[in-house]
């Protein structure tokens, strides 16, 4: 979302400062200062505190991850790996070439997850083991994220993701299905329902709507008058930078991945809950998307309006988090007011990556209401 590219950017400036001065301090040793002694011979000079300054800022700017992250996270308690399974590829909109996964027996009732921004399938690996046993999973990267190729720029819209993601109901074969996503996921499920309204009641039972908004996103983060403010002079033209130096941003955020600043800026999506394994997973898969694929989708996302108010058709779940900076919980809250019959849960110490660090109140909120969705939905495979 664009708050965390703004503030990764902002991270990352700082981690570039600190090379940077490690760099000129370094060499300032090395050049060293000529002094004339009372000879007349001229001798250089070096002060040591510079060399050892500038190694130490070395030091950090490569290996600085391994001092920050216990510091901003919890120990692991939790043996859980962040791992792909075997997927598949399967057409999609656009001409893009989607990659998906799935868990569990055809005849069993089929979840489909998408995710959000800068990240992938892995993003869902505890909702694929806490509620694989009694559900078909279904998880999908979008096109420019993981594995999944766009065709050109207009594969990274919002219609266009939910084009794909009628792609991906389509493969799975299923006379109904449950939607969930979270973040930019949701406002994929929301413009499905809003621009095929018939093939989306066909085909969906029920919808999960994980810390989402219903609009441009920097209409419903924390400060948002002034990212509005922004937006045009410096947020559309920095996106657009970015896909022109793809290969350098690519570099830096790598960079900021290492120095740990990175980790600082993701740091703000969580609660106090977070764990360490969290956080660098949740950092290394932004730093791994392509900075193109982000800024692209990032700017179409200020001109995305969803399904504000009206029936889907179909429950809808929506779950917002208590400390939501990046997708405030008045979103949420707005977005299960105006729809009809969809109810509101509340996860009152969750930030914006509460389906990783909340993982067991969500997955068990969202099991539960595909139960109730299922239990009086058909469920037999095509």
């Amino acid at each position: 979302m664009p708050l965390f590219t703004l503030a990764r950017f902002l991270f990352t400036l700082i981690s570039l400062a600190v090379l940077g001065v490690a760099g000129y301090l370094i060499w300032s040793w090395f050049e060293g200062d000529l002094v004339a002694t009372s000879d007349g011979a001229l001798i250089r000079e070096r002060e040591d505190w510079r060399l050892w300054t500038g190694l130490a800022l070395l030091a950090w700017s490569f290996l600085g991850r391994f001092i920050v992250l216990p510091l901003l996270a919890r120990p692991d308690r939790d043996p859980i790996e962040f791992k792909r399974g075997a997927g598949r590829m399967i057409d999609g909109a656009e001409g893009a070439s989607l990659y998906i996964e799935e868990d569990g027996a055809r005849d069993k009732p089929v979840l489909i997850f998408t995710h959000g921004q800068a990240v992938d399938t892995t993003f869902w690996s505890y909702a694929r083991r806490e509620l694989g046993p009694s559900y078909r999973i279904i998880v999908w990267d979008l096109p420019g994220l993981g594995k999944s190729k766009p065709a050109s720029r207009n594969a990274l819209s919002v219609p266009a993701a939910a084009q794909n993601l009628r792609h991906v109901v389509a493969a799975a074969r299923a006379e109904r299905v449950v939607l969930v996503g979270h973040s930019f996921g949701a406002m994929t499920i929301q413009e499905f329902a809003q621009s095929e309204p018939d093939l989306f009641r066909r085909h969906v039972a029920g919808v999960v709507l994980l810390n989402t908004t219903f609009t441009n996103p920097l209409r419903t983060m924390i400060l948002s008058k002034l990212a509005l403010a922004l937006q045009k002079p410096l947020l559309e033209p920095m996106s657009h930078l970015t896909t022109w130096i793809q290969p350098l941003a690519w570099l830096s955020n790598w960079q900021g991945y290492l120095s740990g600043f990175a980790h600082m800026a993701s740091r703000i999506q969580f609660a106090d809950k977070v764990t360490r394994k969290q956080l660098d997973h949740a950092t290394l898969l932004a730093v791994r998307s392509p900075p193109a694929s982000v800024e692209l989708r990032n700017v179409a996302m200020y001109y995305w309006h969803g399904l504000e108010s009206g029936p889907y058709g179909v429950p809808v779940l929506v779950i917002g988090g208590g400390v939501d900076v990046v997708t405030k919980l008045e979103a949420n809250e707005r977005i299960a007011a105006d729809i009809e019959d969809a109810r509101l849960l509340v996860v009152e110490k969750a930030n914006h990556m509460g389906p990783l660090e909340f993982a067991a109140e969500y997955n068990a909120a969202i099991g539960e209401f595909a139960a109730d969705v299922f239990a009086r939905t058909p469920v037999n495979a095509e």
